[in-house]
């Protein structure tokens, strides 16, 4: 292969390197960072609890209103054993094509490879009450792992 050729390959495959970076840092642009406050398990409202039972089996992320709170749910699916958890890092508003999107980042914690961990089965999830005053009409779910 010539020369010519191997830096006409680089070349491109720098290209696309920045686009992606490229396109990655202006998806966030112009979203709005969302305050809120983790709410812990007995103070969860009652309508809350009342629906947790249909989704604690699914991994997602979901929003409702309770009078005029906006609070947020998300939920890890069932794990077979204690030492997994789930917290909201990060909540952005967002307009895409008219339609306002929330965006949830959460960081999903993991037992350490090795940990001795009860067997039992769990269903971690966490709700977080926010300073929203409108539901969003989509909601995205992005996860970070951790140990």
């Amino acid at each position: 292969m010539s020369i010519k050729k191997v830096l006409s390959v680089i070349a491109v495959i720098l290209l696309v390197v920045a686009l992606l970076y490229f396109f990655r840092y202006f998806k966030g642009k112009g979203a709005k960072n969302v305050g809120f406050e983790k709410i812990e398990p007995e103070n969860i409202p009652t309508q809350i609890n009342e629906v947790l039972p249909n989704y604690r089996m699914k991994e997602k992320a979901l929003v409702c209103r309770i009078n005029d709170e906006i609070f947020v749910v998300v939920t890890r699916g069932e794990k077979n054993s204690a030492g997994f958890d789930v917290n909201i890092k990060k909540l952005t508003l967002n307009n895409v094509d008219g339609e306002n999107v929330l965006t949830v980042l959460a960081e999903y914690t993991d037992p350490k490879p090795g940990d001795v961990t009860a067997q039992i089965l769990t269903y971690p999830f966490v709700v977080v009450k926010t300073d929203m005053t409108e539901l969003p009409q989509k909601v995205i779910l992005e996860k970070e792992y951790s140990h």
